[in-house]
């Protein structure tokens, strides 16, 4: 009977996240997904965010000589995406007066603590934040576009946008690739370490989704757009009702 074929690293960072990895799942589908028909969720899912994939480019050039700078692929720094993505929501001068939330300022204090202290474990991060872009960030973008189409006809839904896609747009880099390039540079590079720090960075993962989902959760204006979205379906039904009772008076 042939033997199983071993497990890789990237299988056992999910599989050690799968519980936390399913709060976030939900917590997303939850607050980001009323990005699909609210810009102002959607940027604010962006500025969350944002500072997050900055601190990682940067930290990836300060350690270019290291582990963590070999996952620095060509093709998926985002920062610049995310500033013009967040200049078309929010306008030119959205950062003069901008300050990280909380929950934002905590994670950059974990990721520069662990920097100082224990720097490969910023691929923990960059593993799970990149995948999670490659992966889920472009089926959000799939259905937000989807469902602007659709509530064309909607009269609270503002003019659709034509931009603000930059952060999902990866040009002339294929999705596919790159997703296999992270996830066999990040294999590659699990093969030269110890099993200690292999644990560490098992470890490490949960935390990611943890303060991942801290982030989310500060969310704001989803609560708008429910309330919208029950004003419209009402509305709706009560037309259908008096057509209804119209009819069958007749």
């Amino acid at each position: 009977m042939p033997e199983a074929e071993e497990e890789n690293f990237c299988k056992k960072m999910r599989r050690a996240t799968r519980k936390i990895h399913a709060i976030s799942d939900a917590l997303v589908n939850a607050k980001l997904a009323f990005g699909f028909m609210d810009d102002a969720v959607w940027a604010d899912g962006l500025l969350v965010f944002y500072e997050v994939f900055r601190y990682l480019e940067g930290a990836m050039l300060r350690l270019n000589n290291t582990k963590v700078g070999q996952l620095r692929i060509e093709g998926l720094q985002r920062t610049e995406a995310f500033e013009r993505d967040l200049e078309f929501y929010l306008g030119k001068g959205w950062m003069k007066n901008y300050t990280p939330r909380d929950s934002v300022t905590r994670y950059l204090m974990r990721l520069r603590e662990i920097e100082d202290t224990d720097s490969l474990l910023l691929m923990a991060y960059v593993y799970h934040l990149y995948m999670g872009l490659l992966s889920g960030g472009i089926i959000l973008r799939k259905k937000r576009q989807l469902v602007q189409k659709i509530n064309k006809i909607n009269p609270f839904q503002g003019s659709l946008a034509s931009d603000g896609n930059n952060l999902t747009d990866f040009g002339e880099y294929n999705i596919y690739e790159l997703k296999c390039e992270l996830r066999n540079t990040m294999n590659r590079i699990a093969e030269t370490l110890d099993e200690d720090t292999k644990n560490k960075l098992l470890e490490e993962s949960k935390t990611v989704y943890t303060l991942n989902n801290e982030i989310i959760r500060s969310v704001q204006g989803a609560g708008g757009v429910i309330f919208r979205k029950l004003v419209y379906f009402s509305m709706i039904v009560f037309f259908i009702v008096v057509v209804f009772l119209h009819f069958f008076r007749q």
